[in-house]
């Protein structure tokens, strides 16, 4: 290895060798030279916190760098960058609190974490001058967190729409284009590795809506939680809702939207299946990929795309931070503090403004539609389209309504429901997207 101009080596100390620490381990050894010259010493790894010290890995790691005692790795006098890469809240806040205290740099892919308790380690980062770098926690090898963070930190942001979760995507990709199930489309997932044993985390949305709450932080500069953030996720679609979609020119995907109120006042942040059309870039994102839009000001319409998970891309973005980060600490200066200055609040579900299409089971008989329609109006939604097949006694409504409040249009939803000649409400999905992207 050279010695970048005979500089002492920078030492990181690596919580976690799973699918992404292990490829942390690898890049940091097959590009030992690079990254010594792009940083300008080398980048010596001073251990690796693992449970397990027997198990087999993706990659060979020295026994000898190997602990158990995570805390005492981290709290090691002669560890400079401490990496993140257990997930959960426990016990990784702790670690990096207790790295931090001891004024080391973190870099971390670690959204759960971030999304609900960001507040304490951003707080700790910068009570004890630390690094905070943490771009690998939202949508893999893309970089987004810091053209957000630095490159945007001159526009006003206003929007932004994406797809951050690469199973849920697979999943809806796979229904739409093998008109495959749900069930049948997870269990592919899970067979090729996108999806875990417990798919719960990503299915039902919580993947996302941690990744929505970081990426609204930093766009708003505003602190948002998970708890923020309103969720669903994709375990009701049918296969019958995606041949609804695409007999109207639409696909589902499962979308996170942050967006400024139109009085710029307050912010909504929420994870759900919607519609879009086809024509959307969004639509034509495949498998396991991510890709995320910004509407800034100035800058116009952005759009971010990429592999959003997985080992090397997601190693890919944390050597990215640790080069960011042991750059800063050659030169003495830290990178950019979180930014809350704004301080805009989370509105509720109900006063974001949408758009609905919603399948209902009626009978056939005179005065049907005008009895529904009468249930809109009522609430103020104004219908755009209206689609009616029979099907014997029974028929199937399909109405498309224009923007509304997602009150209003959840308040017709429920008031539909109270119908006699309403068999059921078969599908209610959201519409995003029908603007030029």
């Amino acid at each position: 290895m050279s010695n970048a101009g005979g500089k002492p080596a920078l030492k990181v100390a690596l919580l976690g060798c799973g699918v992404v620490g292990s490829q942390v381990v690898r890049l940091l050894r097959e590009q030992a030279d690079d990254l010594a010259a792009r940083v300008g010493a080398p980048l010596e790894l001073a251990g690796v916190a693992v449970r397990r010290l027997g198990r087999k890995r993706d990659t060979e790691v020295d026994p000898a760098l190997l602990t158990t005692d995570a805390e005492a790795l981290v709290t090691r006098d002669d560890v400079d960058i401490v990496v993140e890469v257990i997930g959960g809240i426990e016990p990784a806040r702790s670690l990096i609190l207790a790295a931090m205290a001891r004024g080391k740099s973190v870099v971390t892919a670690n959204k759960a974490l971030l999304a609900e308790d960001g507040a304490t380690i951003h707080g700790a980062a910068r009570d004890n001058g630390a690094d905070l770098y943490f771009e690998a926690s939202v949508a893999g090898a893309i970089p987004l967190l810091r053209p957000l963070r630095e490159s945007l930190a001159g526009d006003r942001v206003r929007r932004v729409l994406g797809i951050v979760n690469g199973t849920t995507n697979y999943i809806l990709d796979r229904m739409d284009s093998s008109g495959a199930s749900f069930t049948e489309a997870l269990e592919e997932a899970q067979a090729l590795g996108y999806a875990e044993a417990d798919p719960t985390a990503d299915v039902e949305g919580f993947d996302a809506a941690a990744k929505a709450a970081i990426l609204a932080g930093i766009a708003f500069h505003s602190r948002v939680t998970a708890a923020d953030v309103h969720r669903e996720g994709i375990t009701e679609i049918t296969a019958a809702d995606v041949d609804s979609a695409r007999g109207m020119g639409y696909v589902i995907k499962l979308l996170a939207i942050c967006a400024r109120s139109d009085d710029g006042r307050s912010i909504g942040v929420r994870v759900h299946p919607a519609m879009i059309p086809r024509s959307h870039p969004l639509a034509g994102v495949r498998e396991a990929y991510n890709a995320v839009f910004v509407e800034a000001e100035s800058a116009g319409r952005l759009m971010f795309y990429g592999a959003g998970a997985g080992g090397a891309p997601t190693a890919s973005a944390v050597l990215g931070d640790i080069v960011a980060v042991a750059r800063n600490r050659l030169a003495g200066t830290r990178g950019p503090e979180e930014s809350t200055y704004a301080d805009l609040k989370v509105h509720p579900m109900g006063d974001t403004v949408t758009r609905y299409h919603i399948s209902v089971d009626v009978a056939d008989k005179p005065g049907v539609l005008a009895r529904v329609a009468d249930i809109f109006a009522k609430h103020d939604v104004s219908i755009q389209t209206v689609l009616q097949e029979g099907r014997g006694d029974d028929a199937q409504l399909v109405l498309v309504t224009h923007r509304a409040s997602d009150a209003a249009l959840s308040a017709t939803i429920e008031e539909l429901r109270d119908l006699d000649i309403v068999r059921a409400v078969a599908s209610v999905m959201r519409v995003e997207g029908d603007e030029t992207p």
